[in-house]
């Protein structure tokens, strides 16, 4: 029952960060709009904003969910990385969720450059422990879990690029939020850095695309074969 329930919640995951990223990069679109009023812009800008926590909360719970889904699937791990993994959702999730609901707070700030320099530091720790786990033969017939983990750590490098070519765009919003006028500099500034993240947004798309076929797909799994053959 732990595993089906684990499956479920891993598939919940990978609907709601793809859905919630489609709506968030639909409603920046009306954000970007200079043909629309002020308020409208920040009104959208909200939906946007409040759409993109979902995305962000599946990211923060697929490794943990992904990570005892294998060790289900008798890819054990070593015991301290087993309680890492563990820990790891409610320590991200809980700093996720400070930051979206502390907006503009000393707090959320502090949080914004740890969980900045948090996913970086992810990117290379995932990477590492992939590595290891494949000299270590824990993933013996297996590659394509050694595939997601890569590309998981590739998605949160893409929500690390997101984040640097956004600036231009807050800064209109902070702009618009103190009621000054927008000029024509200021919506091409603002229209160019969501353009200059959108690249990271699609491969994002992709990238969470693949995970699923491969979870589903499972290339390359030699155990699974070898189990079911035990049965003939």
């Amino acid at each position: 029952m732990f595993y089906e329930i684990l499956l479920i919640l891993h598939i919940l995951l990978f609907v709601y960060w793809l859905g919630g990223d489609l709506g968030v990069f639909y409603s920046s679109n009306f954000v970007i709009n200079p043909k629309l009023s002020n308020e409208t812009r920040l009104t959208s800008a909200k939906i946007m904003l409040d759409l993109d926590l979902i995305p962000r909360i599946c990211m923060t719970l697929m490794l943990t969910v992904g990570g005892l889904l294998a060790h289900e699937l008798n890819f054990e791990h070593p015991t301290i990385l087993y309680i890492g993994i563990i820990l790891l959702a409610p320590f991200w999730l809980g700093m996720v969720l400070t930051i979206h609901f502390k907006e503009g707070q000393p707090l959320a700030k502090q949080l914004s450059k740890i969980d900045y320099y948090f996913r970086c530091f992810m990117v290379v720790a995932i990477l590492v422990s992939a590595g290891i786990a494949v000299v270590q033969d824990r993933l013996a017939g297996a590659p394509w879990l050694v595939a997601k983990l890569v590309i998981f750590s590739f998605l949160i490098f893409c929500g690390i690029m997101i984040r640097r070519h956004l600036p231009a765009f807050v800064e209109g919003l902070h702009k618009m939020s103190k009621g000054e006028t927008m000029t024509d500099e200021d919506n091409a500034k603002m229209k160019q850095g969501l353009s200059d993240a959108r690249p990271w947004v699609w491969a994002i798309w992709a990238g969470v695309f693949i995970e699923a076929v491969i979870g589903i797909v499972k290339p390359g799994n030699t155990r699974i074969l070898n189990e079911v053959a035990a049965l003939f």
